[in-house]
């Protein structure tokens, strides 16, 4: 199931994607974000849950089994260069914009920044065309949940 999806997401030119994909795929964005630091706290997880919970309307369960699905994606996807330039082509800027915005959230959340998760931040925000500017103001919002 995930190979035929990481195939497609990895296409030259892929398709835009479903909303269910879309979900999966931002989500094992923010998974790969948290285990960056090798340290996948509780914190960060609980932090993944409320996200999609409140950006995509689920209830807390359904949350909890989106996160499982796209942690076993995150483990099977490519390298982070061509998995976050493939969710690049296929999510507008706005989404790409949030999705930064969560991924702050989800780095600060567990009250610790690693210069691992700096580092991955940097190259993922750049990777998915979102500004220094706009990061930067995302960073200070995540900051401020």
């Amino acid at each position: 199931m995930f190979r035929d999806f990481l195939n497609r997401l990895s296409q030259p030119q892929p398709a835009p994607l479903t909303d269910d994909d879309a979900r999966l795929a931002l989500t094992a964005l923010l998974v790969r974000i948290a285990r960056s630091d090798n340290d996948y706290a509780a914190a960060e997880v609980a932090r993944i849950d409320r996200i999609t919970a409140r950006r995509y309307g689920l209830s807390p369960f359904e949350a909890a089994a989106l996160r499982a699905r796209a942690e076993t994606l995150e483990a099977e996807a490519p390298d982070t260069v061509r998995f976050t330039r493939a969710i690049k082509e296929a999510v507008g800027y706005e989404d790409r914009r949030a999705v930064v915005e969560a991924a702050w959230s989800v780095v600060l959340a567990d009250g610790q920044r690693s210069g691992e998760e700096d580092a991955l931040m940097r190259l993922v925000a750049n990777l998915l065309g979102v500004n220094d500017r706009d990061s930067a103001l995302a960073r200070q919002k995540a900051a401020q949940q």
